[in-house]
């Protein structure tokens, strides 16, 4: 299978931080909130509002931002 389309085969807690490197391919958001995320290491955060819980939102997260995140229970897909 095309390892881009595959699905996730690890997975890991988030804790957001705004420096901490995640480079998730996908994150599940366990309690409802605001989600800060960084495509790539060197662009600022993207804010998705009101993401609701079990929530997987299916896109590079180079960082998971501290600032900007009300969201909880965030797992990181790999």
């Amino acid at each position: 299978m095309d390892p881009s389309i595959a699905p996730a085969s690890r997975a890991a807690v988030v804790t957001p931080n705004d420096s901490t490197l995640v480079g998730a391919r996908a994150l599940y958001i366990g309690t409802a909130g605001d989600i800060a995320i960084s495509p790539h290491r060197d662009l600022d955060p993207v804010i998705f509002k009101n993401v609701p819980a079990g929530t997987i939102l299916p896109v590079h997260a180079a960082r998971v931002a501290l600032t900007g995140t009300t969201a909880s229970n965030i797992i990181a897909l790999f």
